[in-house]
């Protein structure tokens, strides 16, 4: 008798859970072998609008729009089972008002299945934050570094180096809690701060050039294969698979050019018949 054994998915109550607890595993995922892979290894993937940049070759995420997130979230959340999945608003789609915002998250979490949304900004989107989560939609935050900002932030730039800047942060943060967000993205925050805010700040922080001290940490993960030849200063490489994939696309190379590719069997990968 065969049994089978499913897990039950993470939601956004799971994760707001951990608070101060065991630390929280998420990667970047917009495809569905790499979601897959990484599933059974971590409580939340992100469908970040970094794809804009690591698969398209944009210079920013600016140029991201719903429709790829939403393409990009749906086969992330169909190929993942466990992991909490959380989609990106792109640039444009929620600063406006709260009610733009809720038709596009809307729309996001009906075709995609995903169980969260992210957006960027602390004080400025706290009714924003407010009125989606009042209304049914899981919230993540995420302040410091805001990329869709970069071109009003002059480029890519660690906050909080100064303590001139920390209170500004700091209320973001606070803002983004009070509002419901369920935990809050700290991106290329310096550690004194993302320690400060991680203490008091009431929901899991998630760092990403933040330091350990934050609740949990989140990488791009074509960075941390060692896919992108210009990864962030912050970013370990826990694989060289670029120099792997070109080691094998020459040998593919060498062996078609010496004509010693194998013949095809033509069974696909199915098994012969006995």
């Amino acid at each position: 008798m065969s049994r089978h054994v499913t897990s039950k998915r993470i939601t956004a109550p799971d994760i707001a859970a951990r608070k101060g607890g065991e630390p929280i595993v998420a990667l970047t995922s917009y495809h569905a072998h790499t979601a897959r892979l990484a599933d059974e290894h971590v409580d939340l993937l992100l469908v970040g609008d970094s794809v804009g940049m690591v698969l398209y070759g944009h210079g920013s995420t600016i140029p991201v729009t719903l429709e790829m997130m939403i393409v990009h979230g749906r086969v992330v959340a169909q190929a993942a089972g466990h992991a909490l999945v959380v989609v990106d608003m792109p640039f444009g789609s929620y600063e406006e008002s709260p009610e733009q915002a809720f038709r596009n998250a809307a729309t996001v979490m009906k075709e995609t299945g995903c169980g969260a949304v992210k957006l960027e900004g602390g004080e400025r989107m706290a009714d924003t934050i407010a009125f989606l989560t009042s209304r049914g939609i899981p919230v993540m935050a995420h302040v410091g570094l805001t990329p869709q900002s970069v071109n009003a932030l002059g480029g890519f730039f660690v906050q909080g180096r100064e303590k001139a800047q920390w209170e500004a942060i700091e209320r973001d943060a606070r803002a983004v809690a009070e509002a419901g967000a369920f935990c809050v993205v700290l991106e290329a925050v310096a550690e004194p701060l993302a320690r400060r805010i991680t203490e008091t700040c009431p929901i899991p922080t998630i760092g990403i050039g933040a330091s350990p001290v934050c609740d949990g940490q989140i990488l791009v993960m074509e960075d941390m294969l060692g896919l992108n030849p210009r990864p962030p200063k912050f970013v370990k490489a826990y694989a060289d698979l670029a120099a792997a994939i070109d080691d094998a696309i020459a040998a593919y190379a060498n062996e078609v050019r010496q004509r010693r590719f194998p013949a095809p069997q033509h069974t696909y990968g199915m098994k012969k018949k006995p």
